[in-house]
């Protein structure tokens, strides 16, 4: 099969590799890709925005099947546009993609479908919503309603963080996803991430992972796109897996196809661990980054399979098999980020970084200029390593990063911290 990738990041990198690997594999295309992505992908240039202009690629190299990574593309069409193209897709429709592109959508689900959530008030206008953050308090969550490039929610400790989101949403900071606001509850418990792909009625569970969100060690500083995770996550028990399926997961799939809008794709929904049990943080409709990172390390089966069987309505008649090895990822990036950060700077002894077999180094934000491997983004580099426990994984992915080479970097020392204080008490 001919395959067209599209997006740029760790999560694509880590969907490329893991294809690439695939015996249905014949060629493999990504657009816009990176310099890790080149190295098992032809990289091409092609307007992601312009769906015509992805239709007509995909016409001229005979492509079966397009596999879409990020969200933006989901939201925004993409598959609705080449599915009316007789084009095959993995993803959701515009439709069905709006439990990531709109938070108020998703609480109409969960109201709809009875599902664990937190409370919560919407708002389109500034003062409504000031108003009710002074009648609750802090601690509070405040979210731009649309898709704000992970950067739209504010978990605030304090009542002036709170009003100051509020500010930022309503004052154009998000663009159009802070048109409208959702406030909610503030959750106490562990987070962690539960991943499914749907055909539109069934769910096949993949597995579970646990991500770090704030940039600095302690989860300490801003949130970020995610500074490393591992898979599996140790709070996600038996029980705790079959009720998120039966009280979340299936309540929203059959809500969806209810509705007329069934949703296909890769499910991701984050969760708070709560006593009460899991309540529904989020959905997003495509794999984690970067959890897919650590999923596909561990995953057995060939993912293309499972995709296929996604987009077929057949995903009844396969499974998703794990290695019984923890995958861990740790995300170096530029310094400054998530806030102002340099681009340009080289990266150098990443073959030698790489050369343990447990080691996988999913690129991210990078370039290539001829031999050398520079720096474009934020988040840069995933070292991604496997191991018999927690802590095997740990010490393998702090060893790769110690013989990388790029002091314009940096990286959280501390991830996976949570799993490793659990394998200590055991």
């Amino acid at each position: 099969m001919n395959i067209l990738l599209i997006g740029s990041g760790g999560r694509e990198h880590a969907l490329a590799w893991a294809i690439s690997n695939s015996p249905l594999l014949t060629k493999l295309y990504a657009s816009p890709g990176n310099a890790g992505i080149a190295q098992v992908a032809d990289l091409v240039s092609v307007d992601v925005e312009d769906h015509g202009a992805v239709i007509g690629f995909c016409k001229d190299k005979a492509i079966d099947f397009v596999v879409v990574g990020p969200e933006a593309p989901l939201v925004a069409g993409l598959v609705d546009d080449l599915s009316a193209a007789g084009i095959k897709a993995f993803g959701p429709t515009r439709a069905a993609a709006q439990l990531e592109g709109s938070k108020a959508f998703t609480k109409g689900v969960c109201d709809e479908a009875g599902i664990p959530t937190a409370a919560y008030a919407r708002f389109d206008a500034k003062d409504p919503a000031l108003a009710y953050i002074r009648e609750k308090g802090a601690p509070i969550v405040v979210k731009a309603d649309g898709l704000a490039a992970g950067k739209g929610v504010v978990v605030a400790m304090t009542l002036d963080e709170a009003l100051e989101a509020v500010e930022a949403c309503f004052d154009g900071s998000f663009g159009d996803a802070g048109a409208e606001v959702v406030i909610e509850e503030f959750l106490t418990g562990e987070e962690a991430s539960f991943f499914v792909l749907v055909d539109g009625t069934t769910a096949l569970p993949l597995a579970t992972a646990q991500d770090h969100k704030r940039a600095f060690d302690g989860d300490q500083g801003p949130n970020t796109g995610g500074m490393g995770a591992y898979s599996p996550a140790p709070v996600m028990t038996e029980d705790l897996v079959a009720r998120t399926l039966s009280d979340i997961i299936e309540p929203t799939v059959a809500t969806m196809a209810r509705r007329g809008t069934p949703f296909k794709g890769v499910l991701y929904a984050g969760l708070m661990i709560t006593d009460d049990g899991p309540k529904l943080i989020e959905y997003n409709t495509r794999f984690g980054d970067p959890e897919c990172q650590v999923l596909m390390v561990r995953l057995k089966d060939d993912i293309l399979t499972l995709m296929l069987a996604a987009a077929d309505g057949t995903l009844d008649k396969v499974s998703a098999r794990w290695k019984d090895d923890v995958a861990m990822t740790v995300v170096m990036a530029a310094k400054g980020y998530p806030g102002a950060y340099r681009k340009g700077t080289e990266i150098r002894n990443l073959e030698a970084a790489a050369q343990d077999p447990d080691i996988e180094i999913f690129h991210a934000g990078t370039r290539a200029d001829g031999d050398r491997i520079l720096a474009n983004g934020g988040r840069v580099l995933n070292v991604t390593a496997v191991g018999k426990t927690v802590r095997d994984a740990r010490d393998k992915a702090y060893a790769a990063i110690a013989r990388i080479d790029w002091p314009e970097g940096f990286c959280r020392s501390d991830i996976g911290w949570r799993a490793i204080e659990r394998e200590k008490s055991s």
